[in-house]
């Protein structure tokens, strides 16, 4: 199963570097020919607008407590990688020639799942606990962009988010097969994308790592399967398209 989602997230995103390498070499191409300029006036905009669509790839990064070593009913207990995806909105202020700050609320639906293989109730059985997220992801940004080369220019991001978990269990009954998340998180996010200027809006792929710095999980001694954890830390990888105006 993991194999399957590490193949079609790769498969998504070859997808996207081939459509975005198509329209990097025919719009120069374009310009070279006809000398036009799109939206020439839209670098002078103190502010504008967009919407993003975005497909993640998530996991968490475990650190094992030292209960972990000290029993043997729990002999592995590892991330996995999932794939989910993002619906957002975006807001653009200009700072400068080449700085902006962007505002990128967005809502993110995710799984971080753990696999188990243990020998208790029986040997050698292996066990997937799904922890879905749906996230409201408000992430704060510097966005660095080049001079245009022209209808098309380079970016790189850096920035804050908080994560507000709708689907979190951190408050559910007890239950042994749960490990528990914390309903909020923040972090770090980098990046970098093009952006390709039309004659009515803005296409911009990207690519971004957005990583948890807090610890998420909620130990339970009295839980089996979170007991052997000690800290858990969201990680994603994310591409993601925008379409300015």
């Amino acid at each position: 199963m993991q194999n399957a989602h590490i193949r079609h997230m790769f498969n998504l995103l070859r997808y996207a570097l081939i459509l975005s390498l198509f329209i990097f070499l025919w719009k120069p191409a374009t310009v070279c020919a006809q000398q036009i300029i799109n939206m020439e006036e839209h670098d002078a905009k103190p502010y504008y607008f967009g919407i993003t669509l975005a497909a993640n790839q998530s996991n968490f990064r475990l650190y094992q407590a030292p209960v972990f070593l000290q029993e043997d009913s729990i002999m592995v207990v590892e991330p996995l990688k999932t794939m989910g995806f993002n619906l957002g909105l975006l807001a653009n202020a200009r700072l400068s020639r080449y700085f902006d700050l962007r505002f990128n609320p967005q809502l993110v639906f995710a799984s971080k799942n753990l696999y188990y293989r243990e020998n208790y109730p029986k040997p050698d059985t292996d066990t997937e606990k799904k922890i879905e997220s749906i996230l409201l992801s408000f992430p704060l940004q510097i966005k660095f962009k080049s001079d245009r080369i022209g209808n098309m220019r380079v970016y790189t991001i850096a920035g804050l988010k908080y994560d507000y978990d709708l689907a979190a269990n951190a408050r559910a009954r007890r239950d042994d097969d749960l490990v528990k998340v914390k309903t909020t998180d923040y972090g770090y996010e980098v990046g970098a994308g093009f952006e390709f200027y039309f004659q009515s809006f803005i296409f911009s792929p990207e690519f971004k790592i957005s990583n948890g710095i807090g610890n998420v999980h909620v130990k339970d001694p009295n839980l089996r399967h979170s007991n052997v954890i000690e800290k858990l830390h969201s990680r994603m990888i994310v591409f993601s398209i925008h379409l300015e105006g």
